[in-house]
């Protein structure tokens, strides 16, 4: 629970309203003000409360030859204030929304090809595989479908599933809010094995799931650490903590790796909010840097560098060898642009306002910029040689990089 001794101490309305939110869970964006908040011996000032956060600061012009354009967009709902993630299979993007229903869009030019009502309120993103259509409901329901929308099996979890199932070999794997990982047989979704691990009374609502690679799974959990388990059995490898908890309350000792780490051949990277950024060996765990920057999101990884955004809006290029700065981009302050990724050589995020940015990996310029719907850009994934963009309003938006 939240500590409500000494200098830290919120007032009795501050504390019913963070009550309000959820039990020990919170989104990015809240523990951001709330944190702020925790450090106020009342919470009337706050921004959760009736206070302002200071405004972006504004946009540089881009180059005539912008990087960044609109080959198509549809809307397939709204998301409810849940973070849905596309699918991708068969030269189809997969989006889904709150309501409930599923769509197929044409990769090319973006006409819905199917359309699934799964009669359930989802409450993450798409997992696809081999004709295979899987998501979950708000009431942990894991369910799947073929490609032509005809429903295969229900399964529940008892949790909220808040990222993208995968399927994985024969399994779908489902990752809970509260960190339990299943792995469900992909034929009938019967429980093959759950892996769970401690977490502490506060944590990040995030739609973080798991990424697989040779038979292993890596995830990120609170505490700083990433795991590496095995997908056959769900036994663990290894654990790393990549950054400590620190703090006197629980709410200042938040230290979630809130976003799916990232794996090259040889390091898996990830960043933690309060906390640090770094990578670890693939192989054992041991890691082999870290450096101070915080972030709610997500890195990206080329051949030589880790790219990360941290909590107030900067964007940097750290060494992949040893996490040192060989760039830093402070334009996109107090902007929360989310988890970058890299699509024909350039370095691409999305923001709260819906603005996809576009900037050279080589010096962090920004060479390109595109306007979505106004809303917050819920998730952005590559896609081929471009971009696909999901918003909170449930714009999808198909995204060319030159």
């Amino acid at each position: 629970m939240i500590n409500l001794t000494g200098r830290n101490a919120m007032s009795a309305e501050g504390l019913k309203a963070v009550t309000a939110l959820g039990i020990g869970v919170f989104t990015k964006s809240t523990l951001r003000i709330l944190l702020a908040c925790a450090l106020m011996a009342s919470v009337s000032g706050c921004a959760l409360f009736g206070g302002k956060d200071k405004k972006p600061l504004p946009l540089p012009a881009v180059p005539a030859t912008n990087a960044a354009t609109l080959g198509w967009s549809a809307n397939v709902g709204k998301s409810g204030g849940y973070m849905f993630m596309p699918g991708f299979g068969d030269r189809l993007v997969y989006a889904a929304s709150n309501s409930g229903d599923v769509y197929a869009l044409a990769e090319e030019g973006g006409r819905t090809v199917t359309r699934i009502e799964t009669k359930a309120r989802l409450a993450g993103g798409v997992g696809v595989g081999d004709n295979l259509v899987v998501v979950a409901s708000v009431k942990g329901d894991v369910l799947a479908f073929d490609a032509a929308g005809r429903s295969l099996w229900k399964a529940n979890v008892s949790g909220d599933v808040l990222a993208s199932p995968a399927v994985v070999a024969d399994k779908v794997i489902v990752r809970t809010a509260d960190g339990r990982i299943f792995a469900l047989n992909r034929i009938d979704g019967k429980r093959q094995w759950v892996f769970q691990r401690a977490t502490p009374a506060l944590t990040l609502r995030t739609n973080a799931g798991v990424l697989s690679n040779r038979g292993t799974l890596y995830a990120g959990y609170p505490g700083g650490k990433v795991v590496a388990i095995e997908v056959e059995g769900g036994k663990p490898i290894w654990e790393a903590t990549i950054s400590l908890a620190r703090g006197a309350t629980e709410l200042e000792r938040v230290a979630d790796v809130a976003g799916v780490p990232v794996l090259d051949d040889t390091r898996v990277c990830a960043a933690v909010y309060q906390g640090r950024t770094g990578c670890v060996e693939t192989l054992s765990g041991n890691v082999l840097w870290s450096r101070e920057i915080s972030s709610p999101d997500g890195v990206a990884v080329d051949a030589k560098n880790v790219y990360v955004t941290d909590v107030d809006g900067n964007v940097f290029a750290l060494d992949k060898t040893n996490g040192a700065t060989l760039w830093k981009l402070e334009k996109l302050l107090r902007r929360d642009p989310g988890t970058p990724i890299l699509v024909n050589g350039k370095l691409v995020v999305g923001d709260k306002d819906g603005l996809i940015h576009v900037m050279s990996v080589e010096n962090g310029d920004l060479i390109g910029r595109l306007s979505t719907d106004g809303s917050r850009v819920v998730s952005l994934l590559k896609n081929g040689g471009g971009a696909i963009a999901q918003t909170d309003k449930g714009g999808v938006f198909a995204i060319n990089v030159k």
